[in-house]
C-alpha cells in the first residue's frame, strides 16, 4: 500500500507537467527507464531513494516536508506490518485496509449501525464479527480477528495519533444483545475514546431528516498534505471497494461535511450515549 501510495502520487507529478513517462525517464538522463517508471508507478517494484529524488528533482518539487514524507513512504516500503503476523487469518483486502489505516493521519467515518472497529471493546468486536461470519471459515477465527481489531486501536494512542472524526447513526446505541452488559461496556467505551484529543464522535439522530448517509456507511483515509492519496473505504458483506479517484473522494468529503452538519454536536452526542448507556 505505502508503494501503491507513492506511484499515484508520482504519476499525479508527472501529469500535471504534461510528461509521458517516455519523456520523464529521458530527462533523468539513462538513470531511470520508462519501463522502470511504469514499474514505480504501478507499484509493482519497490522504489531506491535515489531514484524517487531524482523524480522529485526533475518534477520541481521544493517542499522539504513532502519531500521528506515520500522519501519515507519509500524506505517504508518494503518493511513488514505488525498484521502480517495474522496473514493465516486475514484476507489480501483486509490486509488493505489495515495498511492504510497504520499510515492515514486522518480517517472521517460514517457508520450507519454499528460502532467503528477503533472504538469497539473486545466483547462487542466478538459480537459484531460472530454476526458477519457467513460460512465456517470465518468461524474459525473470529478470536484471532478480534485479537486484530484491538490491536488495530494503537494508531489512535501512537506517538503522532491518527485524527478520527466518526459519525455513528442513532441505531448503533441501541443495538440489542443477548448480553446487555456489552452494550454498557461498549458504550461507556465510547465515552472514553471521547476524552482523547485526536477523537471526535457525533450521533446522527434517528429523528434527523433523510441525508445522503442512507446510502451506506464508509470511511476516508487522508494523508496529510498528500491530498492525491486520499481513499474511500466501502465495506461490504463479502469484499470491499477502494474509491481513488480525487473527484470522487470529494464527492464522498462533502458527503461527510453534509453529515457532520446533520449530525447532533459533540456534547449533544455524548449526552445521547450517556442516556443510551443508562437505559441499558
Amino acid at each position: 500500500m505505502r508503494r501503491r501510495q507513492l506511484g499515484r502520487t508520482l504519476r499525479a507529478m508527472r501529469e500535471r507537467l504534461s510528461l509521458t513517462q517516455e519523456e520523464a525517464a529521458a530527462q533523468t538522463q539513462g538513470r531511470i527507464s520508462s519501463a522502470k517508471l511504469s514499474r514505480i508507478e504501478n507499484a509493482k517494484n519497490a522504489a531506491a531513494a535515489a531514484d524517487v529524488e531524482a523524480l522529485l528533482d526533475l518534477y520541481g518539487v521544493k517542499d522539504e516536508d513532502l519531500r521528506g514524507d515520500l522519501i519515507r513512504l519509500t524506505r517504508e516500503g518494503a518493511q513488514r506490518g505488525w498484521w502480517q503476523s495474522y496473514r493465516s487469518v486475514l484476507s489480501p483486502v483486509y490486509q488493505d485496509f489495515i495498511s492504510l489505516e497504520a499510515e492515514a493521519s486522518t480517517i472521517r467515518t460514517w457508520q450507519v449501525a454499528s460502532i467503528p472497529g477503533l472504538l469497539q471493546t473486545p466483547q462487542y468486536a466478538h459480537a459484531a464479527i460472530t454476526s458477519t461470519a457467513m460460512s465456517e471459515a470465518i468461524s474459525d477465527r473470529v478470536q484471532a480477528l478480534v485479537e486484530v481489531r484491538l490491536a488495530r486501536q494503537s494508531v489512535l494512542t501512537r506517538h503522532q495519533p491518527l485524527r478520527l472524526r466518526a459519525i455513528i447513526g442513532e441505531a448503533a446505541l441501541r443495538t440489542r444483545l443477548a448480553d446487555a452488559t456489552i452494550m454498557f461496556d461498549q458504550l461507556s467505551r465510547l465515552l472514553h475514546f471521547a476524552t482523547l484529543p485526536n477523537v471526535d464522535i457525533q450521533v446522527l439522530p434517528s429523528t434527523a431528516p433523510l441525508t445522503v448517509g442512507q446510502t451506506g456507511s464508509f470511511s476516508i483515509f487522508g494523508f496529510g498534505d498528500l491530498v492525491e492519496l486520499g481513499v474511500v473505504h466501502l465495506e461490504q458483506l463479502t469484499s470491499a471497494l477502494y474509491v481513488e479517484d480525487l473527484e470522487q473522494v470529494s464527492v464522498y468529503a462533502d458527503a461527510h461535511v453534509a453529515l457532520t452538519a446533520a449530525a447532533l454536536s459533540v456534547e449533544q452526542s455524548l449526552d445521547l450515549i450517556i442516556q443510551a448507556r443508562d437505559q441499558k
